[in-house]
Order: structure tokens, then C-alpha cells, then sequence
């Protein structure tokens, strides 16, 4: 019988690629795989800019690794670190670049508390359905408050902290404290009731409402759905700053502005006087140069208002009259001057037309006048008779004659 050659075989391989898409899609109809719960302890904690998380989760034989999408990550309410021992929700499927199969979480909590997230998750999604935690309600912090009122326990670190801070950042505003406990059974009663009064009695501008960091359960108070009414209620603005960064609590979202610690509250309550003082500095040049401006526009107002009335006044119109009459007067005299030489001029041009047309004028010239006895002027011969006596005017002189 023949053997068949070593290797030889009648399937084609499979790419690496297939492999693993094959591997997944057996993960992924697998009923369990798509819906557990995995317990371990975080390692290898991962936080990209991109939002989504990266880790491992260990127990003392296997490790797992983690991944938490952004969409997810911007839900929780734990911020996890390396060393917790927590319990993951999610899927196991197959990263096929890498060949690796994983958890894809879309839950985290830490181990044993199980229930009050539950709770806390129950009463958040209670609350943001009537819309407590609507960013259209949330108030503005006023930026120069005069009062604030400050809710946590008078014998706290939290206390001492946000005291501190606003006397090194704003000495200037009065600050109230209404002390509660923060912490038990009577806590949730207690910050309702410390609220109500700073609202009703001393009305400030603003409230902190603070705590140090805890447990879970040491925050619990700030988890109470009464406590996240009154915070909505509250005539002022509240600053929550409730634990330490990664401490989220109904308060945080109920909130108008949420701080990390209490003295980022204490800072987010208050201006800080350096900065005061610069914009008072920035202030004051602007204002010296408005009124610079102002001052300088009116002088020019007033220099044109002045020059407008000395145009307009009765003494410089009569001034003004005395110059006009004057130029009146010598172009008037001009003008007359101009016509008496005119009319001499004429007259004497008449004169010589009158001295060369006059008698005596002809006469001088061999010319004589010849008149009879009543003195009319003889023209023709026909006019006189013989032995008539008549007049004869020369030049010189006159005669008598006799007519032949």
C-alpha cells in the first residue's frame, strides 16, 4: 500500500486572519461569554487622551485583559486604579490584529459592593430623568461673592482647607459655616438642614457643600435622593466638593459647579486677588485714558463753542456793520468821485460845442448879425426898404446904417 507524501493534505490552509475571525464568531455565539461578571484585580491601568480604558485584571493563576470604550467610560461613577479589586461586566471577544481574546466591559464596580452601586446607578438614572442634572438649570458662580455659606463638619480637614484658601485667595468675602455631620445615619438630614437655614437666614451668594475623601460607604450620605432635592432647591448656587478626584457622588452631578476636593471648591468659589489687583491695574489705565479722551474732546467743545459765540456776539456784529458801512461809504464815495468827473467831462465837451455854435464865435470869424430897429434879425434883402435905418453887430463893435 502507498503511503501518502509527509504534510500532504487535501484542505487549503487558513490565513491568520481567518483563524481568529473564526475564533471570535465562536466566542461571540457563546450565551455565557456575551453576559458575566469577571472578578480580579486591576493592573496595567491604561488612560489614553481618547477616553477609553485599557487594563488587565488578575487573579493569582490568569490574567485577562480589559477594555472600556469612552461611551462607557463617561458613566462611571468609580474612576478604578492599579491594585483594585473589582468586578467587570461585559463580553469576551477577539482583538483579531493581535490574536487576543478580551473583556469588552461596560460596567466596573469594586468587589463586595455590589448592591449600593446598584442603588447609586438606580437613583442616578431616577434623578437624571427629572432632569436634575440638566445643564440648563445648573446657575452661575458669581465671580465677587460678599457671602458663602459652608456646609461640612466643623471638626474636618475639609473645613480648615477651604478657610485657608479663601483667606490667602479672597480676604475680603464673609464666610458663614452651618455645620452637619457628614458622615451616619443622621448626615442626609443634617446637610438638608444646614442648607435650608443658610437659604432662609443668611441668604448668601453661594454654598459649598464639602467633605474629605472616603469609602463608599463613608460618602454615602451624598448618594441620598433628599439631599440631591434640597441641593436643586437651594436659592444659591452650590459648589459641591465631596472626596477626592476620582469620588463621584449624587451631589457632583446635582450640583451647580462640581470640584474635585475641598479646596478646589474653595478656589472655584472665589477670585484670586492677584488677579484682582492686575484687572484693577488694566482697569484704572482704561479709565485714565477715558477720561483722557473725555477731557481733552471737551476742551475742543468748549474752544468751538467759545469761538462760535465771540462770532455771534452783538459787539463784534456792530464791529462788523461800522466795517461793512466803511467799505460802503469809500466805494460809494469812488463811485461818485467817478461820476462828477464824468459829468465835467460832458459838460465840458458841451461848453466847447456851445462856445463854437455861439454868435460872438462867428462873428470873430467875418461874420456880422444884422438886426433892424425892434432888433430882429435881418436875413434876406426883402426884409428892409430904402432909407430904412439898421443895426449892424460885428465882432467888435456895432454900426448904423442906412439902407440905399
Amino acid at each position: 500500500m502507498d503511503q501518502l507524501p509527509l504534510f500532504q493534505s487535501s484542505q487549503a490552509p487558513f490565513t491568520v486572519s481567518e483563524v481568529n475571525a473564526h475564533i471570535r464568531d465562536l466566542m461571540e455565539a457563546d450565551e455565557v461569554l456575551q453576559d458575566l461578571w469577571v472578578h480580579g484585580e486591576i493592573s496595567n491601568l491604561s488612560r489614553p487622551k481618547s477616553g477609553h480604558l485599557y487594563f488587565s485584571i488578575k487573579d493569582g493563576n490568569a490574567t485577562l485583559r480589559v477594555v472600556m470604550w469612552r461611551n462607557s467610560t463617561a458613566r462611571l461613577i468609580y474612576q478604578p486604579q492599579d491594585g483594585d479589586q473589582i468586578e467587570a461586566h461585559g463580553n469576551i471577544s477577539v482583538y483579531e490584529v493581535g490574536g487576543q481574546y478580551q473583556l469588552y466591559a461596560d460596567q466596573i464596580r469594586p468587589a463586595g459592593l455590589g448592591s449600593l452601586f446598584l442603588e447609586f446607578q438606580k437613583l442616578k438614572e431616577k434623578l437624571e430623568k427629572e432632569g436634575l442634572f440638566d445643564q440648563e438649570r445648573k446657575r452661575a458662580i458669581p465671580s465677587l461673592p460678599k457671602v458663602i455659606g459652608v456646609v461640612t463638619s466643623p471638626s474636618g480637614a475639609a473645613l480648615r482647607d477651604i478657610l485657608n484658601t479663601i483667606r490667602r485667595r479672597y480676604p475680603l468675602v464673609e464666610v458663614i459655616v452651618s455645620p452637619a455631620t457628614v458622615q451616619g445615619e443622621s448626615a442626609p438630614k443634617e446637610i438638608i438642614s444646614a442648607i435650608n437655614q443658610l437659604n432662609q437666614y443668611t441668604k448668601p451668594d453661594l454654598i459649598i457643600l464639602a467633605r474629605g475623601g472616603g469609602s463608599i460607604e463613608d460618602l454615602w450620605a451624598f448618594n441620598d435622593e433628599a439631599v440631591a432635592h434640597a441641593i436643586a432647591d437651594s436659592d444659591a448656587p452650590l459648589i459641591s466638593g465631596v472626596g477626592h478626584e476620582t469620588d463621584f457622588t449624587i451631589a457632583d452631578f446635582v450640583s451647580d459647579l462640581r470640584a474635585p476636593t475641598p479646596t478646589a471648591a474653595a478656589e472655584l468659589a472665589t477670585p484670586n486677588r492677584g488677579d484682582i489687583l492686575a484687572n484693577l491695574g488694566e482697569l484704572q489705565e482704561i479709565l485714565y485714558r477715558t477720561v483722557s479722551d473725555f477731557i481733552q474732546e471737551a476742551r475742543w467743545g468748549w474752544k468751538e463753542i467759545a469761538n462760535r459765540l465771540l462770532r455771534q456776539s452783538p459787539e463784534n456784529r456792530l464791529l462788523s456793520a461800522r466795517q461793512r458801512l466803511d467799505e460802503l461809504l469809500s466805494r460809494g464815495a469812488l463811485v461818485l468821485g467817478h461820476n462828477i468827473n464824468l459829468q465835467k467831462t460832458k459838460l465840458a465837451g458841451i461848453q466847447q460845442q456851445l462856445i463854437a455854435l455861439s454868435p460872438q464865435n462867428v462873428l470873430t470869424r467875418g461874420f456880422a448879425m444884422v438886426t433892424d430897429q425892434d432888433g430882429g434879425i435881418i436875413k434876406s434883402k426883402t426884409q428892409v426898404k430904402k432909407g430904412e435905418e439898421i443895426d449892424i453887430r460885428l465882432s467888435d463893435g456895432n454900426l448904423n446904417a442906412e439902407v440905399k
